[in-house]
């Protein structure tokens, strides 16, 4: 990954692995290791030993040193280099000048390290400068879900639904608020103490929000949803076991025949996940107008045009809101307009667009079954200030939502789509629902894995005639088991 070295005279001897350091720095104690590399850093020294103690003692011993040569050696990088003659560097030939430097500090500052060793120095030190420090070896893994650093000391992180802490620590406050800075500052937002929290995105669109302190107590607090570099097609959902055969086929015929979609779902069930895989059945000469706080949707179309929110500047002027986007929306000329997540007034403005011609819009939104995210949908209507009768506002709501799917993160961290529901229209005051597909919990097997299935209801779609005129009738008939 980085430049071979080209630094002789390493002794490297397993043994005494720092016995050549003289550098000591009283004003670095110790701090805290930065990097999830101290899982890289072997210690080869201590295998040989015969008593497990020991080998542990010395382990974390080597740790602290290399973490203390770690630290000298920035601090003297630092020194030596000017940054600004970096920015005309591509970033590889930025790693092979710190490759060529910290090599030369570790010789002028005579420190006796192996190999391993001196190539861990100069990730991690590359890593600082360039990328998002300790944590940048975690973003490279394609297995993390989700990333979550609670203060300099601590970082967990979700693999396979189930989470996991590390041994990765940023070397203080002061590293990991750098980074978090680094983070927002490239997509234009800030963070700090006048404006503690703040929603922004890395390059590959993952989503980061960061709270910093004084309101988060035990230091800055970082969370990153990471997004798989492949990207998810509903094929990807039914290997998982999110789904089954019949219900990928009927959700792909959902997004192909243009019906309003909400996909619900509690934090971290998959809900964005999902609204990327459907779609993916949109037909490619269709104009597609996203509106989202953080861009991270990852559409497939040629014809798509992304909107992202603005928070306000230093002097409280220039925000604009998921609601201002939604609205300019209409003046666009959209097909489907999709919002990443409704959360606010926007709702209604999105509810307008539904029920005026943009068939197949879709969007995002917390809820943990179908009823009740039509619940919070008017909720959302009337933080707008809008002073409707309910029956009005229920009116616009099932005239607008054809089908709600619902996923869910169940107790064994699987993920699964547990409702494909459709909404028929009105009963009184009462918005009518049906289910079309639920998921059904058997039980679990002796890794308290859960044992399930998708079952289809019986009833048959009301957007059945709408299929028919697509010419996916017979496709959704067979995948629900009809006759025609």
């Amino acid at each position: 990954m980085f430049g071979k070295r080209g630094t002789t005279g390493q002794s490297g001897h397993a043994s005494k692995p720092f016995g050549g350091s003289s550098t000591t720095t009283s004003d670095v104690k110790s701090e805290a290791a930065p990097a999830p590399e101290k899982s890289e850093s072997k210690a080869p020294a201590p295998e040989p030993e015969p008593e497990p103690s020991s080998a542990a003692s010395l382990s974390n011993e080597a740790k602290e040193k290399l973490d203390e040569i770690k630290v000298n050696v920035f601090n003297d990088l630092m020194e030596a280099v000017d940054l600004s003659e970096l920015t005309a560097l591509t970033p590889e030939q930025v790693r092979e000048e710190i490759n060529d430097m910290v090599s030369e500090i570790i010789s002028m500052r005579g420190l006796v390290l192996s190999l391993p060793e001196q190539q861990t120095v100069i990730k991690d030190i590359c890593n600082d400068i360039l990328g998002l420090g300790p944590i940048e070896p975690l973003l490279e893994r394609d297995d993390i879900a989700d990333l979550m650093v609670n203060g300099p000391d601590v970082v967990y992180i979700e693999v396979d639904g189930k989470m996991q802490k590390t041994n990765v620590k940023f070397r203080d406050q002061a590293q990991l608020m750098n980074i978090c800075q680094r983070i927002v500052s490239a997509v234009g937002r800030r963070v700090d103490e006048a404006s503690p929290i703040c929603d922004a995105r890395l390059a590959d669109g993952s989503r980061v929000n960061v709270i910093a302190p004084p309101l988060a107590i035990d230091g800055t607090a970082l969370t990153i949803r990471k997004f798989k570099k492949d990207k998810l097609t509903l094929e990807n959902l039914l290997q998982f076991g999110s789904i089954s055969p019949e219900l990928k086929t009927v959700m792909e015929v959902v997004s192909a025949i243009r019906l309003n979609t909400l996909i619900s779902g509690g934090t971290g069930s998959g809900k964005t996940t999902l609204l990327n895989c459907m779609t993916g059945h949109i037909d490619p000469n269709e104009r597609i107008i996203t509106c989202e706080d953080s861009a991270e949707l990852q559409l497939q179309q040629p014809h798509v045009v992304r909107l992202e929110t603005r928070p306000p500047n230093l002097e409280g002027k220039g925000e604009v809101t998921m609601r201002d986007l939604v609205k300019n929306c209409l003046r666009m000329r959209p097909e489907r307009i999709i919002v990443g997540e409704v959360r606010g007034p926007e709702a209604f403005d999105l509810l307008q667009a539904m029920n005026t011609g943009h068939d197949g819009s879709m969007g995002t939104i917390h809820a943990n079954n179908p009823r009740e995210s039509l619940s919070r949908v008017e909720n959302m209507i009337m933080m707008g200030g809008y002073n409707l009768p309910t029956k009005a506002m229920r009116e616009q709501i099932s005239g607008a939502v054809n089908v709600i799917i619902q996923a869910a993160r169940l107790r064994d961290g699987s993920r699964k789509i547990t409702h494909l529901t459709e909404v028929l229209g009105m009963e009184g005051d009462v918005v009518t629902l049906q289910d079309i597909c639920v998921y059904e919990i058997e039980g679990e097997d002796s890794n308290g894995n859960i044992i399930g299935r998708h079952k289809f209801t019986g009833l048959r779609p009301a957007f059945w005639e709408k299929a028919k005129y697509y010419g996916l009738e017979r496709k959704l008939a067979e995948a629900m088991q009809f006759t025609s």
